[in-house]
């Protein structure tokens, strides 16, 4: 399974070179990529603010990404998870390739790859790997709305992880300069599935705030409060 996992990161990473990426809106994928040879950082936090013995959680992590090229970025993440579960650890690798993008339509297309890795699972899970590709489209006469729509597939998951394939909808919508209303939404019942609403504050050129809520797709106990903190070098 790790094989596989591997091999389709290795797999995309060679392929970067003609053309791979991994920004999001929140959670979901956007065509966005990382302008050549600069680096994104971003802390995350969410959480369930109940008690850990009654379903409550919070999970911490950061996330990293570089231009490898105009139309490439790669990355990689690490979260911390605690709950009334034993704690949980998970690295991440990620890879897209902005496979299209037409500036003056204002439409985009990408395809990428995530590598999910437990780190001293006490669980018995396995590594899998996201595979998805979406498009985007600004729509004219609307301030900058961007709708974006996509399709995601999970290679390598068990039975019981639940849904393995389901679409991918995210929405942008600048208010002010620089404040944005940000929603997106995975389908399907696994740990993907999900919807956010939220909103996106640019503080300076390169640093943002993003702070929104996660609707579980399954019952409330899925629901959490997301912030993040992102700073462009």
């Amino acid at each position: 399974m790790f094989r596989i996992c591997l091999v389709s990161f290795l797999f995309l990473m060679i392929c970067s070179f003609q053309g791979l990426a991994q920004t999001t809106v929140f959670n979901a994928p956007s065509t966005d990529v990382v302008a050549k040879r600069q680096v994104y950082l971003e802390a995350d936090f969410t959480a369930h603010f109940d008690k850990l013995s009654n379903g409550g959680f919070q999970n911490y992590g950061y996330k990293t990404v570089y231009g490898l090229t105009r139309k490439i970025e790669i990355g990689t993440n690490f979260y911390f998870n605690r709950s009334g579960e034993p704690s949980y650890k998970e690295f991440q690798a990620n890879a897209k390739w902005q496979v299209y993008q037409n500036e003056k339509r204002g439409f985009a297309v990408a395809s990428g790859t995530q590598v999910y890795v437990p780190l001293r699972d006490k669980s018995g899970q396995k590594p899998v790997t996201m595979v998805y590709s979406n498009a985007s489209k600004i729509m004219p006469k609307t301030n900058g709305l961007r709708l974006t729509g996509g399709y995601y597939t999970m290679v390598g998951a068990k039975s019981d992880f639940g849904t393995r394939h389901g679409a991918i909808v995210a929405v942008e919508q600048p208010i002010f300069s620089r404040l944005n209303f940000i929603a997106d939404w995975y389908s399907g019942k696994n740990r993907f599935g999900n919807s956010f609403g939220g909103f996106s504050l640019s503080v300076t050129k390169k640093q943002t705030l993003f702070a929104g809520y996660n609707f579980g797709n399954f019952g409330r106990a899925n629901n959490s409060f997301g912030f993040a903190y992102g700073v462009n070098y």
